[in-house]
């Protein structure tokens, strides 16, 4: 179930609005984020969002779906591979910024889904 969080930060009296984006799916405070075509600097966002959610004490651990890159080869034979490009999200797009501290301190799961997911029908 898709989650919006109403989030701000109360400084002496003072409120501030300290928005967030969307969650794709949100259950038992664990937040899920799937990626699965679009910009890589999307990943910037879901790993910002973990964390500050993570710091309000909202959500307990982050997960992020995404593609392994060697999904590509699959794309380029089925003539899909240009609409799957390098610049859009895949696991060597999220894997540096996980291990750069994008997520603060929030604990987060990563799954790639593979090669052998593929069944050709």
């Amino acid at each position: 179930m898709e989650k919006a969080f109403d989030t701000r930060v109360v400084i002496d009296d003072e409120s501030r609005e300290n928005p967030t984006h969307r969650i794709d799916c949100y259950k038992n405070r664990i937040a899920l984020e799937i990626e699965w075509n679009n910009k890589d600097p999307f990943f910037d966002r879901d790993l910002n969002n973990f964390r500050i959610l993570f710091d309000l004490r909202a959500i307990s651990a982050g997960i992020i779906i995404t593609r392994c890159d060697h999904l590509q080869d699959i794309f380029d034979r089925l003539g899909k591979g240009a609409s799957y490009g390098n610049s859009t999200t895949h696991m060597s797009k999220l894997l540096p910024r996980v291990s750069g501290g994008g997520g603060g301190g929030c604990p987060i799961l990563i799954f790639g889904i593979s090669k052998k997911s593929y069944a050709e029908n």
